[in-house]
């Protein structure tokens, strides 16, 4: 009986094993990839891999999660060492009690962990950066090596430090030479485990830093916000570290086994685990050096002083949305250091501000500008030390969130639209049916919602000739009854930025998509093309704007300006793919010869009264919110 289970056992742990690195494997393999497609393989290059080693960005967010796990490591595995002996010496209630609230920290879901950590800081006035980042991964480490240790010390007789003291040794030696020899496992077995939480951790990392400083987590989120294959080159760089690490681990006690003499066997025990530790964290800290080394950007050699030599701007964006070369050329320029935070939604972004932390420069969307506007957080704009307004195309100027553009400067601007495959969808029925061709029955299960309550229900709302803004409870519910019957007959996949590669591969036939990824999608396919149905759509915009409590304004306009100038718009656009305000970056871009020639998506339409700009209103937020949800639900349901 025992041996006909057997086979079924290796297939399982076959098909586990296959299931858990085949997904490492594809990403090494298209970290290889020419193209920057994360699903179709083009050609083998190194491409990405030196992109990677070029980005200063990328190189300091390694040597930073590996330096900050090394010293959370060794910090938390004294203290969380200590305290575990200590804890132990106590009386049996103070114990218990200790015990529970060490496994406290480890049961609480991180999110709370972080807002609490966040708002410790900005309550003591901590400014928010590596040392704090560093405090928040030590805290939440200690409690696994106590827990890791505890263990250990329990199955120790109670009476050997007290034997040793009697022999002669001092408490001092009693603790190093008897107690914490036994205990070695355990604190290795710690200090492992806190190496590899710190270096995962995102969720409070994400909270707990500031002044730009960023992990590898952090990055490699605001990073999958756009197509990026550096992803894959840095992720398998982190794999190749971890991997050398284990090694080390697992291969020295073996090495020191065979070398060591019969006689020192009690001794081979305690000190190989240790030294096996010490050897993996040196290739860590060799590789935390190398990416320090490989991200130092090059001084500027200038003689004279530049304008705002020595000063530092603090720009909050989102992920993957600035050019490759902006930012170091305009530190080149002014001598400034720019340091750059991403954030992945406006609500995110708010929850920052809302709470104390110093930005010079954000980059929120239309409505969330109107509600910074109104709630006073941002400041006017000194027109005097703009140059760059007469350079901006007419249309994204002027817009109702703020008319006379005393707050915000444009950035990106464009449309949402309908991506579909020329292969398989009759334009005529665009034409026709419009939003509504997300209910024609010929296109169930081959069709793309995005998961975005503000553009889902604008899409809705447009299908039954509404206006995105109405705060009138029937129209919203029929949007909701609109969505629901889409999503129960159409069989739809409801996905984010995933849309992007997804189509340009064509595995749907359309998709509900914003023109600057519907730019890249026909961009890289052909047969891909945008249409905006003729009731209207959502015209959006982002704008640069500066914070009430910006601590250097007069460097944010130095930049709005140089972010607005041609060389800034036409790397950030390029680069991007979003429609740049710049006049003359949008005819170049869209013109002969331009990147995106002839791509329609790239330049948002104008002329059609139906199209609107989202106006902020919290009541309507909030229940369009709860039933987006619901409609998720419906459709988690029907699949």
């Amino acid at each position: 009986m025992n041996k006909g289970k057997r086979p079924i056992g290796k297939i399982l742990m076959i098909l586990s094993v296959v299931f858990f690195y085949l997904p490492i494997l594809y990403m090494i393999i298209f970290s290889f990839n020419d193209g920057k497609s994360l699903t179709s393989f083009t050609g083998f290059s190194l491409r990405w891999y030196k992109h990677m080693l070029e980005s200063a960005d990328m190189m300091d967010a390694l040597s930073t999660t590996f330096s900050i796990a090394l010293l959370a490591t060794f910090i938390s595995t004294v203290a969380g060492t200590i305290a575990a002996i200590g804890v132990s010496k106590s009386k049996k209630l103070i114990r218990d009690l200790m015990e529970q609230a060490n496994n406290l920290p480890i049961m609480n879901p991180e999110i709370v962990t972080a807002i609490g950590f966040m708002l410790l800081f900005i309550t003591f006035h901590v400014e928010k950066g590596y040392v704090t980042m560093l405090l928040a991964h030590i805290a939440f480490c200690i409690p696994y090596v106590m827990l890791s240790v505890m263990p250990k010390i329990k199955s120790l007789d109670p009476n050997l430090a007290d034997a040793a003291m009697d022999l002669g040794a001092t408490p001092w030696q009693a603790l190093t030479k008897v107690v914490v020899p036994q205990i070695t496992p355990g604190i290795v077995a710690g200090a492992l485990i806190a190496f590899t939480m710190s270096v995962d951790d995102f969720i409070i990392s994400y909270f707990v830093t500031g002044r730009g400083v960023k992990n590898l987590s952090i990055m490699v989120y605001t990073m999958s916000k756009r197509v990026n294959p550096s992803i894959n080159a840095i992720s398998t760089l982190v794999g190749v570290i971890i991997t050398i690490v284990l090694v080390i681990i697992n291969a020295a006690p073996a090495l020191f086994a065979k070398r060591a003499k019969r006689n020192s066997i009690g001794k081979r025990n305690v000190l190989v685990p240790a030294i096996a530790v010490v050897c993996a964290l040196a290739v860590v800290a060799v590789a935390c050096v190398l990416a320090i080394v490989a991200g130092v950007v090059t001084y500027n050699n200038k003689k004279e002083p530049l304008p705002f030599e020595g000063q530092t701007l603090r720009i909050y964006n989102w992920g993957e949305y600035v050019g490759e070369h902006i930012i170091q050329d305009f530190q080149k320029e002014t001598g400034a250091t720019v340091l750059l935070e991403n954030f992945d939604s406006n609500e995110q972004m708010y929850i920052k501000v809302a709470n104390g932390e110093a930005y010079d420069i954000l980059v929120p969307s239309d409505y969330m500008i109107q509600r910074l506007i109104s709630e006073g957080y941002l400041q006017k704009l000194d027109k005097s030390k703009l140059n760059c307004m007469d350079k901006l195309y007419d249309a994204v100027k002027g817009l109702p969130y703020d008319p006379e553009n005393e707050y915000s400067v444009p950035y990106f601007w464009g449309t949402v639209g309908i991506v579909y495959d020329k292969t398989k969808v009759d334009i005529k029925d665009l034409e026709k049916e419009g939003y509504n061709i997300f209910l024609d029955q010929k296109y169930k299960g081959d069709i793309y919602l995005y998961d975005s309550e503000r553009d889902s229900f604008m899409m809705a709302l447009k299908a039954l000739g509404y206006s995105m803004n109405t705060s009138d409870e029937s129209q919203i519910q029929e949007a909701y009854n609109w969505l629901v019957q889409c999503v129960q007959t159409m069989k739809p996949e409801i996905v984010t930025d995933e849309i992007i590669d997804n189509m340009a591969q064509g595995r749907k036939a359309l998709g509900l998509i914003y023109s600057g990824d519907a730019t890249y999608v026909i961009n890289e396919n052909e047969n891909m093309g945008y249409y905006m149905p003729e009731g209207g759509t959502n015209q959006w915009s982002d704008a640069m704007v500066i914070p009430k409590n910006a601590k250097n304004p007069e460097l944010a306009h130095a930049f709005i300006n140089y972010a607005s100038d041609y060389d800034g718009a036409y790397d950030n656009s390029s680069y991007v793919g979003y429609t740049s305000a710049n006049k003359k970056v949008m005819k170049d871009l869209y013109g002969k010869g331009g990147e995106f020639e002839g791509i329609d998506a790239y330049i948002p339409r104008t002329d059609n009264k139906n199209d609107e700009v989202f106006e902020y209103n919290e009541e309507t937020k909030k229940e369009i919110s709860n039933l987006w949800s619901k409609v998720k639900i419906a459709a988690s349901n029907t699949n």
